[in-house]
């Protein structure tokens, strides 16, 4: 996921008012007794079109059903409540089926992950791999790359031009699955930067990590492990790079979440912004996934 628009949403929304000339977008989704998008000119839309929670007759009834907004803010996605279908639109735009085979009935069992620009799905399975890849730009669904589902998901570059894979190697894809950089390694890294190049990886059990370290795809190079200091009781739950290369981190407060620029060389947190979580059932910022420990209103770090 990218996080400059978040960061830039996050501004205009808390620090002042939006100015007559910036575009209005998403600036996060709230789930009340419906989805509602607070924009970042502070407008509140319902979108009661999207489900809250799996139907009675599907498979995973009364699991709370995902909604995502892209990293642009630009773009919503959401399981509708007509036909339980997974679906994208802008915020004045009609609805897009993404694909046919996700569905309410895929609830718990995939979870959808998009780019930046809302323009590609991935989901995940809880089978080991990957299950669709869609790029909406032109519509096409495609297969597993390379005749293997045992794909695992390390993430979008900013650009959302290219796919970070791993599996017995760690592989750059482009939209179309080519592949454009292969690693072998033990390594596995969760954020590429718009170099395609240089990937972070974070070092620890995750959940408790508050370190990391630099790998570049092309050499094989690693470089030392640094230790970002965090404040107590913080840890390092979203990794990212910014369109302009710089590394980012997301993390869990008592209160919502907190932003940081971390140098690559020393890991010096330098606070970006923060933001306090809406009293409200669930909260997803631009760019999350399905699921963020911040995302429900009781969480428990495991």
């Amino acid at each position: 996921m990218t996080l400059g628009t978040l960061l830039l949403t996050a501004v205009t929304l808390i620090a002042q008012p939006a100015s007559a000339a910036a575009p209005t977008t998403i600036a996060y989704a709230q789930r009340t007794q419906t989805w509602e998008l607070v924009l970042t000119n502070g407008d509140v839309v319902e979108v009661p079109e999207a489900l809250t929670k799996a139907p009675k007759d599907a498979l995973s009834a009364g699991k709370e059903a995902p909604f995502l907004v892209s990293g642009d803010g630009r773009h919503l996605f959401y399981y509708r409540t007509s036909d339980g279908l997974f679906v994208r639109r802008t915020l004045n735009g009609e609805e897009r089926v993404v694909s046919r085979r996700i569905t309410v009935h895929t609830i718990e069992e995939e979870w959808p992950l998009v780019s930046d620009d809302g323009g590609y799905v991935i989901t995940e399975t809880s089978a080991p791999g990957l299950g669709v890849f869609i790029d909406l730009r032109n519509g096409k669904v495609l297969p597993p790359p390379e005749k293997t589902d045992t794909w695992g998901f390390g993430g979008f570059s900013p650009d959302s031009k290219r796919l970070l894979l791993g599996g017995d190697r760690v592989v750059v894809f482009d939209r179309g699955l080519r592949a454009r950089m292969r690693l072998k390694t033990r390594l596995s890294p969760m954020a590429l930067a718009n170099d395609y190049i240089t990937t972070a990886v974070p070092v620890g059990t995750w959940g408790k990590v508050r370190k990391l370290r630099l790998l570049n795809l092309r050499t094989g190079r690693a470089g030392g492990t640094v230790t970002v200091p965090l404040p107590r009781g913080q840890y390092i739950d979203d990794l990212d790079f910014d369109r302009a290369g710089r590394l980012i981190v997301r993390s869990k407060t008592k209160t919502g979440v907190a932003i940081y620029r971390v140098s690559k060389a020393t890991g010096k947190a330098t606070l970006l912004r923060t933001m306090t979580r809406p009293d409200v059932d669930a909260w997803v910022l631009p760019g999350d996934g399905s699921y963020e420990l911040w995302t429900g209103r009781k969480v428990y770090r495991g």
